[in-house]
């Protein structure tokens, strides 16, 4: 058994990676959750301290470069950082399992995206295919309502992280996230 601390932007991206995760390893603390701007502003220290233990980062990449390769936040990578970046936003990641993200929001396959990394802005999306679901709890949560300033309903990240817990199958988003599939392969590389 192993352990690792993880940096992240909030508590769904820190939900996908405690489930991405192989068995053999442990999250000991998670840090950050409080937006991208300020795991940016930590990332140094993130870095400083992963010359002493394994720290997975986790960011997305928004419309900050054209591809995670482009993403350049650390000169110097400490031998025991893991950082990785979500094309576009963890989101992504989730509509990439179309199957059960269609069953988890009550809708037909066919309006899940086929290519979720080309989304300009897979929160939307996933929210847009939640205002059209024959669930009304799933409307009630996730959808913001009308006119407020919200971005996402009240109980967005509640019902996301339900997802990902009990429904979500990252072996088969892999098929449809290039991104996700090069995460968990560098995860499973991880002592």
């Amino acid at each position: 058994m192993s352990f690792c601390d993880v940096a992240v932007e909030g508590a769904i991206d820190e939900a996908v990676i405690r489930r991405l995760l192989p068995n053999r390893i442990k999250v000991q603390g998670a840090y950050g959750r409080a937006g991208k701007p300020d795991l940016v502003k930590r990332l140094g220290a993130y870095n400083a301290a992963a010359a002493f233990a394994t720290w997975i980062v986790l960011i997305d990449l928004d419309h900050d470069a054209a591809c995670p390769g482009d993403y350049q936040l650390l000169e110097d990578e400490s031998p025991g950082l893991c950082f990785r970046v979500a094309v576009r936003e963890i989101e992504a990641w989730l509509l990439a399992d179309h199957a059960n993200v269609a069953s988890f929001l009550g809708v037909p396959r066919a309006a899940v995206p086929s290519q979720p990394e080309l989304e300009d802005d897979p929160k939307q999306t996933l929210i847009g295919l939640a205002r059209r679901s024959r669930l009304t709890a799933v409307r009630e949560l996730m959808v913001p309502r009308a006119g407020s300033a919200r971005p996402v309903g009240a109980g967005y990240v509640g019902s996301v992280i339900s997802f990902v817990g009990f429904s979500w199958d990252p072996v088969a988003a892999c098929s449809r996230s290039a991104c996700l599939e090069a995460c968990m392969r560098r995860l499973n590389e991880l002592p």
